[in-house]
């Protein structure tokens, strides 16, 4: 469901732990910030960061269960994007999470879709039960 007010657009999907389940809500989002005439970069980044929470959230969250469901929220404005992804998974331990580009790490195959989320994205958090991350993007231009 997305929704117009004051010129920020929101949406907010919920769709089962299965590859692909999320592209009509990134593609959305993507439409949003082309309409508002974000950089192609910027829109590179925010597919890649939103692309990236919803695979961790189906794989290391849910567990690819797909009776187990992954909240989607965004919000666009000229000035930002908002966009939280959430699973019923237990939450993680970022401070558990390797840091891959650690030599020792290289070979490891976890650790990057968080490690491009931060390096994209404006602003990255997560909520209190480890299960939901926040993104925040603002436009660089170019």
């Amino acid at each position: 469901m997305s929704t117009q007010f004051n010129n920020v657009w929101r949406c907010a999907m919920s769709f089962p732990s299965v590859s692909g389940a999320g592209d009509a809500f990134v593609d959305a989002v993507l439409d949003e910030l082309e309409r508002r005439a974000w950089s192609s970069k910027d829109q590179f980044a925010v597919r890649l960061a939103l692309e990236e929470a919803i695979m961790n959230a189906v794989e290391h969250g849910n567990r690819r269960n797909p009776t187990k469901q992954v909240d989607v929220f965004a919000e666009v404005s000229l000035e930002r994007v908002l966009l939280s992804v959430r699973d019923e998974g237990e939450g993680f331990d970022e401070s558990a999470t390797p840091n891959p580009t650690l030599a020792e790490n290289l070979e490891i195959p976890t650790g990057r879709g968080l490690f491009l989320i931060r390096s994209f994205m404006t602003n990255v958090w997560r909520g209190s039960n480890g299960a939901e991350i926040f993104m925040e993007k603002t436009p660089n231009g170019a």
